[in-house]
């Protein structure tokens, strides 16, 4: 060990420990919802077939309650099924989407294993969540999107970004020891 270590409380390994802990356990639950998160863009028509039948079976409380949502939720099913009868290349791009949901969930390795030294790399994805925000209200409307679709689309960067934000609150204090120490410049 080095000198460094025997200043520090008795109790400060094991707090640093449960710290750890739980700052992998919320890096798993977000690493967790991106893969699901991507493996729902490759099933699109099946997806919004079930969700049409969902929205519209017996006691289905969007067929009163919500018209203009079933309405959506219709013409998305039609719209995905039509282009994929049609033009089945154009799901080409939903299958990158969800090859790029794993790609960045892969990303997340770095941290799991050592969360303080890839602090960077739970950063950025603060960037990206907030960054959903002006890609739904900017391209919403020029896709047609209604914009009741654009909050839920929004939601998943306000959601996404809890966990994150709970971990960086959690690594603070053990990125600015790392950083603070000899030789630690640019870490």
């Amino acid at each position: 060990m080095n000198g460094n270590t025997e200043s520090r409380p008795e109790g400060a390994f094991e707090d640093e420990r449960q710290v750890l802990r739980r700052v992998r356990r919320w890096l798993w639950i977000f690493v967790v919802c991106l893969v699901l998160s991507g493996l729902t863009a490759f099933p699109l028509e099946t997806e919004t077939r079930w969700l049409a039948d969902l929205a519209t079976g017996p006691g289905a409380p969007l067929t009163d309650r919500f018209p203009a949502l079933l309405e959506w939720i219709e013409r998305t099913r039609d719209g995905i099924a039509e282009t994929n009868d049609r033009y089945p290349f154009l799901a080409y791009g939903t299958d990158w989407l969800a090859f790029a949901h794993l790609v960045i969930a892969a990303a997340f390795w770095g941290p799991i294993k050592d969360p303080v030294r890839n602090v960077w790399v739970i950063r950025w994805a603060v960037l990206a969540c907030a960054g959903i925000i002006p890609l739904a209200l900017i391209c919403g409307p020029l896709r047609g999107i209604p914009v009741y679709w654009r909050f839920i689309d929004m939601s998943f960067g306000i959601v996404g970004v809890i966990p994150l934000l709970i971990v960086l609150r959690a690594l603070r204090p053990l990125v600015e020891r790392l950083e603070g120490a000899p030789g630690a410049a640019g870490a």
